[in-house]
Protein backbone atom coordinates (compact mmCIF):
# COMPACT_ATOMS: atom_id res chain seq x y z
CA UNK A 1 0.00 0.00 0.00
CA UNK A 2 2.92 2.33 0.65
CA UNK A 3 3.83 1.84 -3.03
CA UNK A 4 0.30 2.96 -3.95
CA UNK A 5 0.58 6.13 -1.84
CA UNK A 6 3.96 6.97 -3.30
CA UNK A 7 2.79 6.19 -6.85
CA UNK A 8 -0.15 8.56 -6.32
CA UNK A 9 2.27 11.20 -5.08
CA UNK A 10 4.46 10.68 -8.16
CA UNK A 11 1.45 11.16 -10.43
CA UNK A 12 0.40 14.23 -8.44
CA UNK A 13 3.83 15.81 -8.56
CA UNK A 14 4.11 15.12 -12.29
CA UNK A 15 0.83 16.98 -12.80
CA UNK A 16 1.03 19.71 -10.15
CA UNK A 17 4.67 19.92 -9.03
CA UNK A 18 6.57 23.12 -9.74
CA UNK A 19 9.44 21.43 -11.57
CA UNK A 20 10.70 24.66 -13.14
CA UNK A 21 11.70 25.99 -9.74
CA UNK A 22 12.88 22.77 -8.10
CA UNK A 23 16.26 24.33 -7.29
CA UNK A 24 14.51 26.91 -5.08
CA UNK A 25 12.79 24.13 -3.15
CA UNK A 26 15.79 21.81 -2.91
CA UNK A 27 17.08 23.18 0.44
CA UNK A 28 13.61 22.72 1.97
CA UNK A 29 13.36 19.19 0.56
CA UNK A 30 16.68 18.41 2.24
CA UNK A 31 15.52 20.08 5.47
CA UNK A 32 12.41 17.86 5.46
CA UNK A 33 14.43 14.69 4.83
CA UNK A 34 17.17 15.58 7.34
CA UNK A 35 14.52 16.26 9.98
CA UNK A 36 13.07 12.79 9.51
CA UNK A 37 16.51 11.17 9.42
CA UNK A 38 17.35 12.96 12.68
CA UNK A 39 14.13 11.66 14.23
CA UNK A 40 14.94 8.15 13.05
CA UNK A 41 18.41 8.39 14.57
CA UNK A 42 17.50 10.03 17.88
CA UNK A 43 14.45 7.86 18.50
CA UNK A 44 15.79 4.56 17.17
CA UNK A 45 15.32 2.83 20.53
CA UNK A 46 12.27 4.90 21.55
CA UNK A 47 10.19 5.37 18.39
CA UNK A 48 6.93 7.25 18.35
CA UNK A 49 5.57 5.31 15.37
CA UNK A 50 6.59 2.53 13.02
CA UNK A 51 5.51 1.53 9.55
CA UNK A 52 4.85 -1.91 8.15
CA UNK A 53 3.75 -3.18 4.75
CA UNK A 54 1.04 -5.81 4.44
CA UNK A 55 -0.44 -5.51 0.95
CA UNK A 56 0.23 -6.54 -2.64
CA UNK A 57 3.32 -8.55 -1.73
CA UNK A 58 5.20 -5.28 -1.33
CA UNK A 59 6.60 -6.52 1.97
CA UNK A 60 9.15 -8.45 -0.12
CA UNK A 61 10.73 -5.09 -1.01
CA UNK A 62 9.55 -2.92 1.89
CA UNK A 63 10.75 -5.37 4.52
CA UNK A 64 10.65 -3.04 7.48
CA UNK A 65 10.14 0.46 8.81
CA UNK A 66 13.51 1.67 7.51
CA UNK A 67 12.83 0.80 3.87
CA UNK A 68 9.34 2.30 4.03
CA UNK A 69 10.60 5.46 5.69
CA UNK A 70 13.34 5.97 3.11
CA UNK A 71 10.83 5.62 0.28
CA UNK A 72 8.50 8.12 1.97
CA UNK A 73 11.37 10.57 2.50
CA UNK A 74 12.59 10.56 -1.06
CA UNK A 75 9.29 10.25 -2.92
CA UNK A 76 6.49 11.58 -0.74
CA UNK A 77 8.38 14.38 0.97
CA UNK A 78 9.93 15.61 -2.28
CA UNK A 79 6.53 15.57 -3.98
CA UNK A 80 4.95 17.34 -1.03
CA UNK A 81 7.43 20.21 -1.19
CA UNK A 82 7.20 20.62 -4.98
CA UNK A 83 3.43 20.94 -4.76
CA UNK A 84 3.04 22.60 -1.34
CA UNK A 85 5.58 25.37 -1.94
CA UNK A 86 5.06 25.47 -5.70
CA UNK A 87 1.44 26.52 -5.27
CA UNK A 88 1.71 28.42 -2.00
CA UNK A 89 -0.90 31.19 -2.24
CA UNK A 90 -0.72 34.87 -1.44
CA UNK A 91 -2.94 36.22 1.32
CA UNK A 92 -3.05 35.06 4.93
CA UNK A 93 -6.45 33.35 4.75
CA UNK A 94 -5.55 31.39 1.62
CA UNK A 95 -2.23 30.43 3.21
CA UNK A 96 -4.02 29.20 6.31
CA UNK A 97 -6.38 27.04 4.26
CA UNK A 98 -3.50 25.75 2.09
CA UNK A 99 -1.59 24.63 5.17
CA UNK A 100 -4.74 23.06 6.63
CA UNK A 101 -5.38 21.28 3.32
CA UNK A 102 -1.95 19.62 3.53
CA UNK A 103 -2.35 18.88 7.22
CA UNK A 104 -5.66 17.23 6.30
CA UNK A 105 -4.03 15.09 3.61
CA UNK A 106 -1.34 13.85 5.99
CA UNK A 107 -3.88 13.34 8.79
CA UNK A 108 -6.27 11.40 6.53
CA UNK A 109 -3.51 9.11 5.25
CA UNK A 110 -2.30 8.41 8.77
CA UNK A 111 -5.84 7.84 10.05
CA UNK A 112 -6.56 5.29 7.29
CA UNK A 113 -3.19 3.61 7.81
CA UNK A 114 -3.67 3.44 11.58
CA UNK A 115 -7.32 2.46 11.94
CA UNK A 116 -8.15 0.68 8.68
CA UNK A 117 -5.03 -0.73 7.04
CA UNK A 118 -2.75 -1.37 10.03
CA UNK A 119 0.23 0.11 8.17
CA UNK A 120 1.39 2.31 11.04
CA UNK A 121 1.63 1.72 14.76
CA UNK A 122 1.99 4.38 17.44
CA UNK A 123 4.28 3.88 20.42
CA UNK A 124 5.42 5.56 23.63
CA UNK A 125 2.42 7.85 24.06
CA UNK A 126 2.15 9.09 20.48
CA UNK A 127 -1.44 9.36 19.18
CA UNK A 128 -3.22 10.47 16.05
CA UNK A 129 -3.87 13.79 17.81
CA UNK A 130 -0.15 14.32 18.38
CA UNK A 131 0.28 13.67 14.66
CA UNK A 132 -2.27 16.38 13.90
CA UNK A 133 -0.43 18.92 16.07
CA UNK A 134 2.92 17.83 14.65
CA UNK A 135 1.68 18.16 11.05
CA UNK A 136 0.47 21.71 11.69
CA UNK A 137 3.85 22.64 13.14
CA UNK A 138 5.65 20.78 10.35
CA UNK A 139 3.91 22.56 7.46
CA UNK A 140 4.31 25.97 9.07
CA UNK A 141 8.00 25.21 9.66
CA UNK A 142 8.49 24.03 6.07
CA UNK A 143 7.16 27.35 4.82
CA UNK A 144 9.34 29.24 7.29
CA UNK A 145 12.35 27.25 6.11
CA UNK A 146 11.67 28.21 2.52
CA UNK A 147 11.62 31.90 3.48
CA UNK A 148 14.23 31.91 6.28
CA UNK A 149 16.13 28.66 6.92
CA UNK A 150 17.93 29.82 10.07
CA UNK A 151 14.68 30.60 11.84
CA UNK A 152 13.30 27.19 10.85
CA UNK A 153 16.39 25.39 12.17
CA UNK A 154 16.16 27.27 15.47
CA UNK A 155 12.44 26.57 15.72
CA UNK A 156 13.05 22.89 14.95
CA UNK A 157 15.63 22.66 17.72
CA UNK A 158 13.12 24.10 20.21
CA UNK A 159 10.40 21.72 18.98
CA UNK A 160 12.73 18.72 19.29
CA UNK A 161 13.59 19.68 22.88
CA UNK A 162 9.92 20.22 23.74
CA UNK A 163 8.84 16.87 22.30
CA UNK A 164 11.81 15.15 23.93
CA UNK A 165 10.60 16.43 27.31
CA UNK A 166 6.86 15.91 26.70
CA UNK A 167 7.42 12.27 25.76
CA UNK A 168 10.06 11.76 28.44
CA UNK A 169 12.53 10.15 26.04
CA UNK A 170 15.27 8.60 28.15
CA UNK A 171 18.81 9.68 27.30
CA UNK A 172 19.76 6.03 27.78
CA UNK A 173 17.83 5.23 24.59
CA UNK A 174 20.54 6.98 22.60
CA UNK A 175 23.37 4.89 21.21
Amino acid sequence: MHFVYNALMLLSVIKWGDWRNWRQYYPTILFFIVGDLLKQFLLYEHSMWSYQELYFGANAILKNHTFITLMIMFVFYTGTILIFLGHYPAGKLKQFFWIMFWVGIYFFIEYINLYNLNLINHHNGWTIWWSLVFNIIMFVTLRIHFKNPLIAWALSFVIILALWNIFDVPVSSLK
